[in-house]
């Protein structure tokens, strides 16, 4: 039977993290836990569940990721959030795999989102596929500031598990905002960064399309009020990007 590590990052996350330990609990040969110097419970609940415990200096997403990587020993890596849990059966599709060869192969599965309560499957938020399960030493994560993606090397072949991750991702929509403001002016140094052009009327065109995308054309109406909520502050997230990209811009000439 293969054996697998499960890796974590985190930073104050004494609400999230017993219940994604909870999960990963029964497929876990190791827990490896990178955290950025919490001053909450964190480290105590994770020291209940046995996690190797590592304190690292924030280092961006990439970077703290594959140090958690480089840390883990087993077989195969389950590369989770603190705000992710495995479902049931999600979990019993890992403790298969486990007893399967596994040469060049990763595993996606399918993120189900939950927002303030409510579990949304619409307008582009699901089934939201992610590439979570990989062979050590075979993916590293890339990007740049946001929106880190998993390389694997070649060849690999993906295999879709069954079950969902269960990804709890705001409690209030005040915490939608304020995510959706810090991943904006990221997002913004990154296009001044490649050399991007910002201008008003994307700002404005890009926003709206973006709304109409997600809560027309991927039927986020269906999430009813959720999915409007979703829909506009996303949208208006596009709109915050372009403009702080410009005001970033702007200031370099002077």
């Amino acid at each position: 039977m293969h054996t697998l590590s499960v890796v974590i990052i985190t930073l104050n996350e004494e609400r999230n993290i017993k219940r994604c330990l909870d999960s990963v609990a029964p497929v876990a040969d190791e827990i490896i836990v990178v955290d950025s110097h919490s001053t909450d419970a964190t480290e105590a609940i994770c020291d209940r569940y046995g996690a190797k415990f590592f304190t690292q200096d924030w280092l961006g997403y990439v970077d703290q990721k594959n140090l958690a990587n480089d840390l883990a020993t087993c077989d195969l890596i389950l590369s989770i959030d603190a705000d992710e849990a495995l479902s049931e059966e999600l979990a019993k599709s890992i403790q298969n795999i486990k007893k399967q060869s596994i040469e060049n192969k990763a595993f996606s599965m399918n993120r189900l989102m939950n927002y303030c309560g409510k579990w949304i499957r619409h307008g582009g938020w699901y089934p939201d596929v992610k590439v979570r399960i990989f062979r050590r030493g075979r993916a590293e994560w890339t990007g740049k500031k946001v929106h880190e993606t998993l390389a694997l090397a070649e060849p690999t072949e993906i295999v879709h598990l069954n079950g969902d991750l269960l990804h709890y991702s705001f409690y209030t929509v005040e915490e939608h905002i304020r995510q959706n403001e810090k991943f904006a002016l990221l997002s913004a140094e990154e296009m001044v960064e490649a050399g991007k052009k910002a201008t008003l009327f994307k700002a404005y065109t890009h926003a709206v399309w973006k709304f109409l995308r997600d809560f027309i054309f991927k039927a986020g109406f269906l999430d009813g009020k959720t999915g409007f909520t979703i829909s506009r502050i996303n949208a208006k997230c596009v709109g915050v990007k372009y403009k702080k990209a410009i005001e970033l811009n702007q200031n370099r000439k002077k």
